[in-house]
């Protein structure tokens, strides 16, 4: 949200300079994001003077150019070529002297310098109002009163505006500061309690007067619920046309284009009041009625940027007797607004119910000032202040009439809601006792009145703009942002109490597993819980009807919850490889969302996705494509550092993997993980081979539940490795010969590897070749030769009773 500096100086007369009024309102809880200069004319004429056409005579060279010599008020005139059909001896004209930066339509900036046109020398440029940002104007160049002395800078004949403007970071539940006035009362409330007494000054409506009750427009509003108070009044005799400079300044401070008097005038009290106002062309008014109400379902309606729009039932618009003129609080219509043609008006200024507004807005994908500020919650007790101050500020700049009575629709009062303070309670979440004078001063400044006062606390009235102080709680912070968090002393020591907790918590769990996999490479990934439905048919497990739906979705995209993590992160990977970044290493923590008949549930998850090459192109290491053992590898090493042993697994050919496995313990599915399937890969336009797995989170938290450390000592006696080279059977895996081994040798078998494979030639048909290591080793005493032929002849011996194995 912008706020001109100039503009909150008409609230409060303040001399600070505005880095240190912008510390103060940060302070106070509206933090400065940004301060910037702001000139009403670009350049602020800078460079730009008063010069007196001493000769004019026709370019020798071109026909449509002028020779001029024109004096700046310096010694020697200067020669300046010029094409304005408008130029002539003897008349005093802005000139841009080299040097000088100006501005083209867009804010571009570009310089004056000394140049050769068609051959002749020109030492500046004589302007034309465009070119100045004085108007819009390119006829000819400015002519200026003959009276002005040559070399006058022009910045101090036409009337430059320089201002600052603070870019404020508004939290969504300060609506009240949603406007200068809302800003200047907050920053008064810093004032006082730095002792500083400002007058507040707030825009009168003393004018405001009936001139006769020419134009009379009923109002009825048949939803009082979602228009709780609606005000009018009309005004006629209106001339049309720009706004006068001033205005025009405001508004453009604050990133606003001025259109004309009128609209200018309602934009005006919206940013200085808050309260969003429009203005109908009374004479396009069927019947001269005005009706609040909701239309049938479908309706069209064509909005002020053209755009025709399909009405939902609970849209409230404002109508006529015939048509719908304006999606209320929201945007108006294209053919009820004001134009250059328009005479009379009916002004509106109302509240509306904040809920209705945004549901209203979203439907329609609008985002107006005016729905910004409805959506969030109005003062319901300004409604009429707003119109009278608008109503006069139009009657000055347009010269128009005032033409009927106020009309104020407000059935149910909103009123203000009470609250009581506890000292006791303020000392105990502040953290440090505060003068009661000083709360009290600080709560009137915020114009929240103090009804009683007792040894307890006090009573307290909250106006109904601070819709978000409801309770003893914010009035307690509404009291320390005003004093100061910087003025609340530190403690000299800090207090704690260690508590020991047998339960695993979660985030522990996920930093040491993050922590192993940004060290094998992997990046951590968030993708949105939001998802595209459709996806659920890529899955064979997954079903449409158990999509947790969103009742208003931003886009058909983004309307279900994901029941798959994989997904997400095949976007990812989709994003990342078309974008020449093949080897990707993706992890990521989330939940899945289920709606199944017997209820909703959460699932947490843990993904990983392994596509390309295990490390980056290098010169010092060889290129090696991720594979389904790669990731097997650190699935395990997630299961190991988590302290998991003794797991089972089994082959898993599930809806989204080719092949793979699942990994269980105690009867429960810890993780699945594999080759993922083309069909799947394709509609995320994916052809490299991909590897995916999914751990059940949930599963793994359950096992990890209460955590245990197993310390043991460096053995003293060496370990000794053996090696057998089997002959096998194709369909015998090495995890089966890995279960038999330990289940034959318990004591002293420490280790089984594989570290060799071989099928093909020289072969029989329908075998292959494991060569493995076994690692024996007693903790008390030296293996002797003895004892290591012993256990490796019952382990050839299981090997060949159980799998058919042959030693080669």
């Amino acid at each position: 949200m912008k706020i001109s500096y100039n503009w909150l100086k008409q609230f409060v007369n303040l001399d600070w300079d505005a880095e240190k009024t912008g510390e103060l309102l940060t302070d106070l809880g509206l933090e400065i994001e940004g301060i910037t200069p702001f000139t009403s004319i670009p350049g602020g004429l800078e460079g730009v003077v008063v010069g007196h056409v001493v000769s004019c005579e026709q370019h020798p060279n071109a026909d449509r150019l002028k020779l001029t010599t024109v004096d700046l008020g310096n010694a020697e005139p200067v020669q300046i070529v010029c094409g304005a059909p408008n130029v002539a001896k003897d008349q005093k004209v802005p000139v841009a002297t080299i040097g000088t930066t100006l501005y083209d339509d867009d804010g571009n900036p570009w310089k004056i310098k000394k140049g050769k046109i068609r051959g002749e020398v020109s030492m500046g440029m004589i302007c034309a109002e465009d070119e100045l940002g004085l108007g819009q104007s390119h006829d000819g160049i400015m002519v200026l009163d003959k009276n002005l002395k040559p070399g006058t800078p022009c910045s101090e004949i036409f009337e430059v505006e320089n201002d600052t403007v603070f870019e404020i970071g508004l939290t969504p539940n300060r609506a009240d500061a949603m406007s200068h006035w809302g800003v200047a009362r907050d920053l008064r409330a810093g004032l006082l309690q730095q002792d500083i007494s400002i007058e507040f000054i707030t825009p009168s409506t003393s004018n405001f007067h009936i001139d006769n009750r020419t134009l009379k427009i009923d109002v009825a509003v048949e939803d009082t619920e979602k228009a709780p108070r609606y005000c009018g009044v009309t005004l006629s005799g209106l001339k049309v046309e720009a706004s006068p400079a001033w205005l025009q300044n405001r508004l453009k401070a604050i990133g606003l284009a001025p259109i004309n008097n009128v609209v200018d005038a309602t934009n005006y009290v919206l940013h200085e009041l808050g309260q969003p106002l429009h203005a109908f062309d009374a004479a396009k008014i069927t019947d001269s009625k005005i009706e609040v109400k909701t239309l049938p379902a479908g309706t069209k309606f064509t909005t002020l940027d053209g755009v025709e729009r399909e009405l939902h039932e609970e849209d409230l618009m404002i109508c006529d007797a015939e048509k719908p003129m304006c999606i209320a609080g929201v945007f108006g219509g294209e053919y009820s607004g004001v134009t250059e043609s328009t005479t009379s008006i009916f002004l509106e200024s109302a509240y509306f119910n904040p809920v209705s507004v945004r549901k209203t807005a979203k439907r329609h994908g609008l985002n107006t000032d005016a729905s910004f500020r409805f959506e969030r919650g109005i003062d319901p007790n300004s409604c009429e202040y707003a119109l009278l101050r608008a109503a006069v500020l139009i009657q000055e700049i347009t010269g128009g009439e005032i033409t009927s009575e106020v009309t104020d629709i407000y059935p149910n009062k909103i009123e203000d809601h009470q609250v009581f303070l506890s000292f006791d309670n303020t000392t105990k979440l502040i953290g440090q006792e505060i003068p009661r004078e000083t709360i009290k001063d600080i709560l009137s400044s915020l114009e929240i009145k103090i009804n009683n006062v007792t040894e307890a606390g006090l009573g307290m009235t909250i106006p109904a703009y601070r819709n978000d102080v409801t309770r003893e709680a914010d009035v307690i912070e509404e009291i320390l942002r005003v004093y100061g968090y910087n003025n609340i002393d530190f403690s000299e020591k800090l207090n704690a109490s260690i508590a020991t907790n047998g339960k695993v918590e979660d985030y522990v769990v996920q930093q040491k597993v993050s922590m192993l996999l940004t060290a094998l490479g992997f990046h951590e990934m968030l993708a949105n819980s939001l998802t595209n439905p459709s996806y659920v048919q890529l899955s064979e497990n997954l079903k449409e009807d158990h999509n947790v739906t969103m009742l208003n979705p931003l886009s058909n995209e983004l309307s279900a919850m994901r029941q798959s993590m994989l997904f997400g992160a095949l976007e990812a990977l989709s994003y990342n490889q078309n974008r020449k970044m093949p080897h990707v290493k993706f992890f990521e923590f989330g939940k899945t969302y289920h709606n199944y008949p017997n209820g909703r549930e959460e699932h947490k998850h843990l993904s990983l996705l392994v596509s390309g090459n295990v490390t980056e192109e290098s010169w010092a290491t060889p290129q090696k494509p991720t594979t389904f053992f790669y990731l097997k590898g650190v699935v395990t090493s997630i299961l190991e550092r988590l302290g998991i042993n003794e797991t089972f697994e089994k082959q898993a050919k599930t809806d989204v993997l080719a092949e793979g496995i699942s990994i269980s313990k105690n009867k429960k599915t810890l993780v699945e993980l594999g080759i993922l399937k083309k069909q799947v890969l394709k509609a995320f336009d994916v052809e490299a081979k991909t590897m995916y797995a999914n751990f059940n989170w949930d599963a793994i938290l359950e096992e990890i539940s209460s955590e245990s450390f197993h310390v043991t000592p460096i053995p003293k006696f060496p370990k000794v490795k053996r090696d057998f080279a089997l002959l096998l059977d194709e369909t015998v895996s090495f995890s089966a010969l890995q279960d038999a081994a330990f289940a034959t040798e318990k004591q002293l078998l420490k280790d089984v590897n594989l570290f060799d494979v071989y099928t093909g030639k020289n072969l029989p048909q329908g075998k292959k070749s494991y060569a493995m290591s076994f690692t024996l080793l007693d903790e008390r005493k030296t293996l002797t030769d003895k004892q290591i032929d012993k256990i490796m002849k019952k382990l050839q011996n299981r090997f060949e009773t159980d799998f058919g194995a042959e030693l080669r």
